[in-house]
């Protein structure tokens, strides 16, 4: 589990069909093999550890369905270790499962950021609520049908990727999980529980 909070931009110095190699500092620190890191939002295994960078499978679910397979030697990438017990929640819940791809449109000087999301996703956003763009916790500002704008402070999109977007590139997607949940339990049969569409939506949560 994850918080969205990215800790480092890495650097891949090597990826094939199956294996990344990614160098990089501060999340190294009290790694061990086996623990999870955030690939751009993507969640990993560990599988080897060296002084400045780790390695670690992919599979070919994982190629299919998120951008790892557009990245190549020199790209940077998005790191964030597995959330600790005792570490602050400063993000949302991210589970590092990627729901889909999304396309950047545009940013303008107010650093906004115009995202296109697939039709299945894009039913599950809301204004003011929370979405993963490459790992990052951010929170959408406007929703325009399958098109939404993410206002990104400056620390944000410094110490991100997100600077070195253009457009027409894919991003990795991730949906608040609160927002599936909601549905799966809203078209539950027999649900017989007082929470209705109308509820939530007065409550804020749609």
């Amino acid at each position: 589990m994850f918080t969205g909070i990215v800790e480092e931009l890495g650097k891949i110095q090597k990826i094939t069909s199956d294996r990344i190699t990614i160098e990089c500092c501060s999340v190294l620190e009290n790694t061990k093999l086996g623990d999870s890191i955030s690939v751009n939002g993507v969640c990993l295994t560990v599988t080897s550890l060296f002084n400045n960078s780790f390695t670690a499978d992919i599979s070919l679910e994982t190629l299919k369905m998120t951008t790892l397979e557009c990245l190549k030697s020199g790209d940077f990438v998005n790191l964030e270790r597995a959330m600790s017990a005792n570490g602050r929640f400063g993000g949302h819940i991210v589970s590092g499962h990627i729901d889909g791809m999304g396309k950047f449109l545009s940013a303008n000087k107010n650093n906004e950021l115009k995202f296109e999301l697939p039709q299945e996703i894009s039913k599950y956003v809301i204004k003011k609520g929370s979405i993963a763009i490459n790992g990052i916790s951010l929170t959408i500002a406007e929703v325009d049908g399958n098109e939404i704008t993410l206002a990104i402070i400056p620390h944000t999109l410094e110490n991100t990727n997100l600077k070195y977007l253009k457009s027409g590139d894919f991003v990795n997607i991730e949906i608040d999980m609160l927002a599936k949940y909601v549905e799966k339990f809203l078209s539950t049969v027999n649900n017989k529980s007082n929470i209705t569409m109308d509820l939530l939506q007065e409550n804020g949560f749609l």
